[in-house]
């Protein structure tokens, strides 16, 4: 299976990610759309193929509580959920950054009750945006493999030390099966490497204490280094995707820009609308319209200054949120919004929210994005498919 390419669904390749790495534990409860992911890994541990320590919950709360309980005593941690699942956890999200565990978590981000849906949309991610876990996401299933081999080597680098969420589409990527070339699994434990815990419980020639009462006098301190590690994983996930480039021929980026050089209007999407647009795109390009598209690849840290540049110029920047604020603009509008404030023109931008609930967002719907701004009709927020 090594080198060769294989057709595989979004949740297997995340499995099969993880069984070449082989982490020390797995605590994981589960839930649609991320079921595949802990059953197949689950399989993988009964036949021995992997020597984790496989731990299934009675919740996601209590799956996260174990996996921060594992990193917190040394061990490589790895975990997935989704949706309410990743609300239920939320106590322990900003537990697990704060104890600076990198734990790494596959989101397959779906849509938030209530009404309940199962399908996807960006509601549990954007929700969970400040709590101080890294997010990075995924364009298809290759990615998605990618990323979370990527991932353990940006949290786990001393300079960061950060839990960090590996988000991909719920069923479009989840269940899609897809052609995808995996790595050979001595490459991929090389590039991980052994881990080395940063002040474990466990080290008793080193004594530690995890989780204590932290007062005024150094809480800010501490919020203030989590601040920092994020910053410096700009950086480090820049050279880790330089490595992994050198070893796959595969070259990621912060930000990813697509026909976006000559282009005078941009939209910027997260996931696997940035394929769809990408199609919307080459269909205007075909008339004559400089149009371009944008994914930031990593969303916690935000590469503003590689957003900025890349909306630097432009006379129009569509910002597409599959998720909703209610009462405020989108949370990926404001992000750009924000890091164009840095320019000395900042060009006009409109926000669409789209997809909610899984609602399909066809090239049609989207090459509308484009033609909205060009024959100036946009409104500063906007509704894509919504049935009026």
């Amino acid at each position: 299976m090594d080198h060769k390419d294989i057709a595989i669904n979004g949740d297997s390749a995340i499995a099969l990610a993880w069984k070449q790495i082989d982490p020390d534990v797995c605590a994981a409860y589960p839930i649609t759309p991320q079921t595949i992911i802990v059953e197949r890994f689950s399989d993988y541990v009964a036949d021995g193929e992997v020597n984790t320590e496989f731990v299934c919950t009675e919740s996601e709360h209590s799956a996260l509580t174990v996996c921060i309980a594992a990193a917190s005593s040394g061990a490589r941690t790895v975990t997935a959920t989704a949706s309410v699942g990743l609300g239920y956890m939320w106590e322990m999200l900003g537990i697990a950054s704060g104890l600076r565990v990198p734990i790494t978590m596959a989101v397959t981000n779906r849509a938030l009750s209530a009404p309940i849906n199962i399908h996807c949309d960006h509601g549990d991610a954007m929700a969970s945006r400040d709590t101080g876990w890294l997010m990075i996401f995924a364009e298809n299933v290759q990615e998605a493999y990618d990323n979370s081999i990527i991932a353990l080597r940006i949290a786990e680098h001393k300079d960061v030390q950060l839990p960090m969420m590996t988000c991909l589409d719920g069923f479009i990527l989840t269940h899609a099966i897809e052609r995808m070339t995996p790595i050979d699994t001595n490459v991929v434990k090389s590039f991980v490497g052994e881990y080395e815990p940063v002040h474990p419980l466990l080290d008793w020639k080193n004594p530690v204490t995890h989780g204590v009462m932290d007062g005024h006098d150094y809480y800010y301190e501490h919020k203030y280094q989590m601040a920092e590690a994020m910053n410096a994983a700009l950086k480090v996930t820049e050279d880790v995707l330089d490595e992994f480039a050198k070893i796959t021929g595969r070259k990621y980026s912060l930000v990813e820009e697509y026909r976006c050089g000559d282009a005078e209007y941009v939209a910027v999407c997260l996931g696997s609308t940035f394929g769809t647009m990408k199609v919307a795109v080459d269909s205007l390009r075909e008339e004559g319209k400089k149009v371009g598209v944008m994914m930031p690849r990593l969303f916690r840290p935000l590469p503003s200054e590689k957003i900025a540049k890349a909306v630097s110029g432009k006379k129009g920047v569509a910002v597409l949120d599959k998720f909703m604020s209610p009462g405020s603009y989108g949370p990926l509008f404001e992000d750009v919004a924000t890091s164009a404030l840095s320019l000395d023109k900042i060009p006009k931008m409109y926000g669409y929210v789209y997809g909610l609930g899984g609602r399909d967002a066809k090239v049609s719907d989207l090459r509308t994005v484009f033609t909205d701004m060009i024959d100036k009709k946009a409104k500063k927020v906007n509704y894509l498919g919504v049935k009026l």
